[in-house]
């Protein structure tokens, strides 16, 4: 049933009801202004047969993400995020006794576990209509934004993330799912989307 015959009962999700987290940031939650959600790719391979072409699927990859973060005084957000590639094992060189190099465990680290949920109108966090984690995600580029006197908009930081994977959680819905397209009632932390890559 459309969810505009329906009442209160459903209501279509919306852009703004949202929270993503990053365990290994702090509570920075409250400053992210925007994410993007997960996507993938699948590559392909042709096949050519006299006038005809056949194509068929190959690995998936996921894509990367974009964060963009309000930047305020305190806690500072470009502070933060420098001291984010420090932690994955980036450092400036001094000398040449400075043989540390990045790593992508110390990378992992530094982020942490990053969860994207969509809430619903009442804010429950613990039963968001969907949800994202993204799994060995790191920070691939921090871009800062300029500076500029005719211009009074907030400074931001946007995060380019590399993941290897995405698993996504629906809750609370029903939807077709498994072979045959059957009805199956998801319960909350019941995965209908897990793919790995």
């Amino acid at each position: 049933m459309p969810f505009w015959t329906n009442g209160a009962d459903q209501d279509p999700k919306r852009q703004y009801r949202f929270v993503a987290s990053f365990s290994g940031l702090g509570d920075c939650s409250w400053f992210v202004k925007n994410v993007d959600k997960p996507s993938l790719s699948l590559s392909e391979a042709s096949h050519e047969y006299l006038n005809h072409t056949f194509y068929y699927p190959g690995r998936a990859s996921w894509n990367t993400i974009s964060v963009t973060l309000v930047d305020p005084v305190e806690p500072d957000a470009a502070a933060t995020m420098m001291q984010a590639i420090r932690d994955s094992g980036y450092e400036p060189p001094k000398d040449s006794q400075d043989l540390n190099t990045v790593s992508k465990s110390q990378s992992i680290n530094a982020l942490g576990t990053v969860t994207i949920q969509q809430l619903k109108a009442d804010g429950d966090q613990m039963a968001p209509v969907e949800e994202w984690r993204l799994v060995n995600a790191w920070i691939k580029s921090v871009t800062l934004s300029g500076l500029d006197y005719s211009g009074d908009a907030l400074s931001d930081v946007t995060l380019e993330i590399r993941y290897d994977w995405a698993e996504m959680m629906a809750h609370g819905s029903t939807q077709n799912v498994g072979v045959g397209g059957s009805s199956t009632p998801l319960t909350p932390n019941q995965g209908i989307f897990k793919i790995s890559g």
